[in-house]
């Protein structure tokens, strides 16, 4: 058993609510995508409530500003399910959604396995990466870290 999980925040910029025509490509494709991920090799965890989804998560003052967060067992399992699986579609189609976001979108850190990350922790950790860079506090697919780095 790993001894070490990977955390995972990722935002993005609504471009209407979550219930308007304009969104449905995207909304309508929740509910298998979230499925993929919980079956997928690797997973461990995902915010969610009790609909399934983190949609309705108010994190930030931004109400069309969306957070998603997982826990895996490494950076292969959720890279995997992210550029290997259909998640690929709404990556394909997320400018139909979503605004292009100027700054980092995406954190990765390691957690003690076991660990549930808060959502707190999550905008900690995006935040540190959107100031100071990828390190080993937080970092991206692009410049990652290994646990014991």
């Amino acid at each position: 058993m790993n001894e070490y999980h990977l955390a995972q925040i990722n935002i993005a910029q609504a471009q209407a609510s979550m219930d308007t025509e304009l969104m449905s490509g995207f909304a309508n494709r929740l509910d298998e995508i979230n499925a993929l991920a919980d079956t997928s090799p690797g997973f461990v965890w995902r915010l969610q409530t009790e609909d399934g989804d983190a949609t309705s998560i108010s994190a930030f003052d931004d109400p069309l500003l969306l957070i998603n967060m997982s826990v895996w067992n490494d950076v292969d399992s959720l890279k995997s399910f992210v550029y290997r699986s259909l998640h690929v579609d709404l990556i394909r189609d997320r400018d139909a959604w979503f605004s292009k976001m100027v700054k980092a979108h995406q954190a990765l850190w390691w957690i003690p396995a076991g660990h549930t990350p808060s959502v707190q922790e999550g905008k900690e950790k995006l935040l540190y990466l959107q100031e100071h860079g990828p390190s080993k506090t937080a970092f991206s697919f692009a410049k990652s870290f290994s646990h014991d780095e």
